[in-house]
């Protein structure tokens, strides 16, 4: 027996474990989409830091991403708040540490906007990502890494972008990311780790500016920014996770994290200071997957989020024997894991770098 789902290509068929079509009854099957896979560019790691996203402007056009820019500001932050806070963000620009502060002036000089706006934007990206993200180990140790992330802006959808980074010609790293945009919340190291970030619990407007001088003053990352640092710089999986763990930033989260060997997993969550607890992977004691969406893994999610629970039936039904890069997104699709404001799907593995793949999903995903 087979279930559709829509692909870059239009609709295909993909071989379902028996058992997970016991979910897919009405209510629980998402209503079957186009989807697109977004543009991709190369950033040079070896440009400086106010050249080197310049590419971006050849991809998208400089007037759609001015306004896209606006509307996420003022859909994120009240008017007045946004007003109040400029002289303050202009005041603390000199603290915005390098490459950031040098990618983000380049931007301002790109699109044609103030540099204060461009930062006010990053900071919103930083506080409203709801996402649900998956590890899972198959039976013969390879380890799968998927993630919905859910955004309340649709206009979204046509700016994110797969970047690949690059340092002396090579890989270094790749992620996806929104065009203005200097973090990344998704992104995989080839042959070293694979990672992605979940807002934790309910971040509120009225502490953005709060955030904004944690960052700056107190030398605390965006936690968007310490993704990309570890991206960068971490040498494997333990490495990555003892970075997401300890280095301070400004404001909970959730960090998810796959490695290239059996039993590489774990979701980190995170207080502003240090772990508050780290939950791995446990495939001999029957625990092959884990699933975080915005919630501590140990408490219950309101009773209005399901997504913890779909994805747990989802996964239980399709089994260890049976997960793989094809099965992990077909849970990712399930309503309402995938729901009305996800804005894209990835899935990725360490182990298989060429096989990393993102998915935007033009109209999000409704029950049937």
């Amino acid at each position: 027996m087979r279930v559709c789902r829509c692909g870059p290509g239009g609709m295909v068929r993909a071989p379902v474990p028996p058992l997970l079509l016991l979910l897919l009854l009405p209510g629980l099957v998402a209503r079957c989409r186009a989807e697109v896979a977004p543009p991709s560019l190369n950033i040079s790691l070896d440009e400086a830091p106010e050249e080197r996203w310049l590419p971006l402007t050849r991809v998208f056009d400089v007037d759609f991403l001015r306004r896209a820019a606006a509307q996420v500001i003022d859909t994120t932050v009240p008017k007045w708040v946004h007003q109040a806070v400029t002289p303050i963000v202009m005041a603390l620009e000199k603290y915005v540490p390098q490459p950031y502060a040098g990618e983000i002036r380049g931007m301002a000089s790109y699109f044609g906007g103030s540099l204060s706006d461009i930062i006010i934007l990053n900071f919103a990206y930083e506080i409203s990502a709801f996402c649900t993200s998956i590890i899972a180990q198959d039976k013969n140790g390879h380890v799968y890494h998927g993630r919905n992330l859910d955004y309340p802006h649709p206009v979204l959808r046509n700016l994110t972008v797969n970047v690949v980074f690059l340092k002396n010609g090579e890989v270094a790293y790749r992620g996806t990311s929104f065009a203005g945009y200097v973090g990344l919340w998704t992104g995989q190291s080839p042959n070293k780790f694979t990672v992605s970030g979940d807002q934790r619990g309910s971040e509120h407007w009225w502490n953005w500016w709060k955030n904004l001088i944690s960052a700056f003053l107190f030398r605390r990352s965006p936690v968007s920014w310490l993704v990309r640092e570890t991206l960068e710089e971490a040498e494997n999986f333990q490495d990555a996770v003892m970075r997401l763990s300890k280095i301070p930033i400004i404001t909970g989260v959730y960090y998810i994290v796959g490695g290239v060997r059996a039993g590489e997993g774990a979701v980190i969550t995170r207080d502003r200071a240090g772990p508050a607890d780290i939950w791995p992977l446990d495939p001999v004691n029957g625990g092959w997957y884990r699933v975080e969406t915005n919630f501590d893994h140990w408490l219950p999610p309101p009773a209005r989020d399901h997504r913890r629970e779909a994805a747990n039936k989802a996964l239980n039904a399709t089994g260890q024997d049976h997960i793989n890069m094809e099965t992990l997104y077909q849970v990712l699709s399930l309503y309402p894991v995938c729901n009305g404001i996800t804005v894209y799907t990835t899935t990725m593995s360490a182990a298989g770098p060429e096989k990393y793949n993102t998915l935007v999903r033009p109209q999000g995903c409704q029950p049937n």
